[in-house]
């Protein structure tokens, strides 16, 4: 074999042994691993569920002190209790007229699925907007007509008024009590009746005068009727109005007078002697409990008092004697354990009727349908507007 030729036979050779020493190399080669995955999305939270949005319907100002303000108590209560879960609103000054179903048909275009009518004058237009849309509950204040979507509730103000009018029989020294009266329904004369029964209970020889101001609000109108009960020889007023007027007017003229719906004590601390309020927030907070949970059901009725938490009578002043606290205590007491009975056998009409045998007791459709005076109370009974 020449030079050439072994020179030519051992690049060859050489030429194979890298090919193969390559081909060996990638035959050993380990493969990098794929990328990890990518980690799964954390699922999305769900969604929160829409707060229930609750309306109210005023007939006074939330700052009268007296009525509107023991509902707005209650609302501001109801946010505090159940905070984001629902959300509330108001119209205040809503008339009892064309103007309330306005306002509430407004209630409900904005979204509102709870609505509450505070008064009794919103029965009407409450019911036609009810019937209007059923997937609305509807709660209307001391009235008495109810729908599947829509009922009603109410407080025994009655019992506060029976509580004040014990105080106000053993403060009076002329034995004369003057009532100014909102609108002559049988909520207002069963309260006027309760307080002249109350008073009677500890002075038999009590009579009561009545000035009626056809208005819930109207502070012009409160004091000019409690001005004219004081010119009657009325030394201790009460009321069934909103405002503060009367309390005030029986303040400048060194008389005494209640608080009403409120603890209106701050307005005439020289002329209060106690204050018959309502708290709303037992109810309310039942009523909103049941629009959450489905339970709520409409066509119904129903009456809180003291045995509730919802009546009571507060800040008695220091001017009232001892005994005379004592018996209101002891009255606040037996409505509260069901052992005393304001409305109970014998009683008797302006007139001299029994209207309640003796031992009778007055049941609930007696007391809502009441449009007398009792024996003691002066006048007559004017037709409610």
């Amino acid at each position: 074999m020449t030079d050439s030729a072994k020179r030519a036979l051992l690049k060859f050779t050489a030429l194979g042994a890298i090919a193969a020493s390559a081909a060996l190399v990638g035959c050993g080669k380990t493969e990098e691993p794929a990328p990890a995955a990518a980690p799964a999305a954390e699922p999305a939270p769900a969604p929160k569920p829409e707060p229930l949005k609750i309306a109210f319907a005023y007939i006074g100002p939330v700052g009268d002190g007296g009525w509107t303000f023991a509902h707005d108590n209650a609302r501001k209560a109801l946010e505090k209790e159940f905070g984001d879960k629902i959300a509330t609103s108001y119209v205040e000054n809503v008339p009892e007229a064309a103007d309330a179903e306005r306002v509430i048909r407004d209630m409900v275009a904005q979204g509102n699925k709870l609505i509450f009518g505070t008064t009794f004058g919103y029965m009407e237009s409450m019911l036609k907007v009810a019937q209007d849309h059923p997937e609305v509950k509807f709660e209307h204040a001391t009235g008495y007509k109810q729908a599947e979507n829509m009922r009603t509730y109410d407080s025994r103000t009655y019992e506060g008024a029976y509580m004040a009018g014990v105080i106000a029989g053993g403060m009076t020294k002329t034995n004369t009590l003057g009532v100014v009266g909102s609108v002559p329904i049988p909520e207002v004369l069963r309260n006027l009746n309760s307080f002249t029964l109350g008073a009677q209970s500890v002075n038999p020889k009590i009579k009561t005068r009545v000035v009626w101001v056809n208005a819930w609000f109207d502070t012009a109108k409160e004091t000019e009727a409690a001005q004219s009960l004081i010119n009657q020889g009325a030394d201790v007023l009460f009321q069934n109005t909103d405002s503060s007027a009367v309390l005030q007017t029986a303040g400048k003229n060194n008389k005494m007078a209640f608080g009403w719906d409120s603890d209106m004590t701050a307005y005439s601390p020289e002329a209060h002697l106690a204050s018959a309020v309502i708290n709303w927030t037992p109810y309310y907070t039942q009523a909103v409990n049941e629009a959450l949970d489905g339970s709520w059901k409409g066509g119904g009725h129903v009456w809180l008092g003291v045995k509730d938490g919802a009546i009571d009578l507060v800040s008695i002043s220091d001017k009232v004697p001892a005994e005379l606290k004592e018996k209101a205590e002891q009255v606040k007491a037996g409505l509260k354990d069901g052992s005393f009975v304001i409305w109970k056998g014998p009683i008797r009409n302006q007139a001299g009727k029994e209207v309640l045998k003796k031992d009778e007791v007055a049941s609930d459709d007696f007391l809502r349908g009441i449009d007398f005076y009792v024996k003691g109370v002066e006048g007559k009974v004017p037709s409610a507007k």
